[in-house]
């Protein structure tokens, strides 16, 4: 079992900055591939960005490629979502998943573990 814990959400102005992290607890989480997705009122929850659990290999949806970074520290068990460049329909809740592999990394029903989320409010 691995319990994920997201935090760094908040409100902030469009063209503003956050950045998400998520701590793992429980059984060590640097063998799973980990991913951030958000869930805005009335949307589905769409997949963000994700990671390897090597690091090396990274994963973005369209519409925050170039303003968002994931990242990972496993010496620390946690997983950072740097979010630059923040406009309104970025709003939503965040949370982060763990999986041991990222074959369907977009897919958010192939993660098995998951964090109880974070707002962020980007204003206009």
């Amino acid at each position: 079992q691995v319990q994920l814990a997201e935090s760094g959400g908040g409100l902030v102005q469009a063209g503003g900055s956050l950045r998400l992290s998520c701590a793992a607890s429980g059984r060590s989480r640097s063998r799973y591939a980990m991913g951030w997705f958000r869930q805005a009122p009335g949307k589905e929850r769409e997949f963000v960005a994700a990671v390897s659990w090597t690091g090396r290999n990274t994963y973005y949806a369209e519409s925050v490629k170039g303003r968002f970074t994931i990242s990972s520290d496993n010496a620390k068990n946690s997983v950072y979502l740097q979010m630059n460049s923040l406009k309104p329909e970025d709003t939503a809740v965040y949370y982060c998943a763990a999986d041991n592999d990222l074959t369907r990394y977009s897919d958010y029903e192939a993660y098995d573990y998951w964090g109880q989320g974070t707002q962020v409010t980007v204003s206009s």
